[in-house]
């Protein structure tokens, strides 16, 4: 338990002591919920028949805000600290608990992101069927790309190159697992953010989550977490108990 609280403490100590990363948590969610929203506008909400356009772009952008910045962590924190968590490993420290406790964290990370971005939704004026199932699916959505960070971490161990890629494949995510322009192909559905996208519009329209896109979304969850397990083994130089 002392190895577990110790690795928890240290890995929110590091990002808690990032400036740039608090105030992207503040500001980010949302700048981003209300351009999304705008963009949006230039849709005429016929073309949404169970929702405005307006609301469609809030349900993007704050998908893209929680799974950006929570990868942006999970990136971060695999760059910066691998190196001291290998000699960690190697002094006897379990890197099990550490992976652990990086997990642990990045969902702490995601639970923030999640309710700035879901506050953002809120206050600019779209009503949410149910805020506990909303907010449980931009979790999940923010979890899925703290996973995804760390892999992109082990990979491209680089932060700004890394960023580039996680930018890259939040906001493309983002944009075609919306289903705004029909793309002819079922890849689209493997995408990280198509279940969490289907299930938060759910969660704001109607405050169901009900439907194949919740076992995806899980089945996502446990491939991820076993890619990002793998990923930190190898940034690491593999696992001790």
């Amino acid at each position: 338990m002392s190895e577990f609280q110790t690795g928890a403490s240290a890995h929110a100590k590091s990002v808690a002591r990032q400036p740039t990363t608090l105030a992207l948590l503040a500001v980010l969610p949302p700048f981003v919920v209300a351009v999304y929203g705008a963009a949006m506008t230039a849709f005429p909400d016929t073309v949404f028949l169970r929702g405005s356009a307006a609301t469609y772009g809030r349900v993007g952008g704050a998908l893209f805000a929680t799974a950006f910045l929570s990868g942006l962590v999970g990136l971060f924190g695999t760059v910066s600290a691998a190196r001291a968590d290998r000699y960690l490993s190697f002094s006897g420290f379990s890197s099990v608990v550490l992976f652990g406790t990086r997990v642990l964290v990045s969902v702490g990370v995601a639970g923030v992101a999640a309710a700035v971005s879901l506050l953002a939704v809120v206050a600019a004026g779209t009503e949410v069927a149910s805020l506990p199932a909303a907010y449980a699916v931009l979790v999940l959505a923010g979890v899925l790309y703290g996973l995804l960070g760390v892999v992109v971490g082990a990979l491209l161990p680089r932060e700004l190159e890394g960023s580039l890629v996680l930018v890259f494949l939040a906001d493309v995510d983002s944009f075609l697992s919306g289903d705004v322009i029909p793309v002819n192909t079922d890849l689209v559905e493997l995408l990280p953010l198509h279940a969490p996208h289907a299930l938060f519009a759910a969660a704001v329209r109607d405050g169901s989550l009900a439907g194949g896109p919740v076992g995806r979304a899980l089945a996502y969850l446990a491939v991820l977490f076993v890619a990002a397990g793998a990923a930190y083994a190898a940034a690491t130089g593999g696992w001790s108990a």
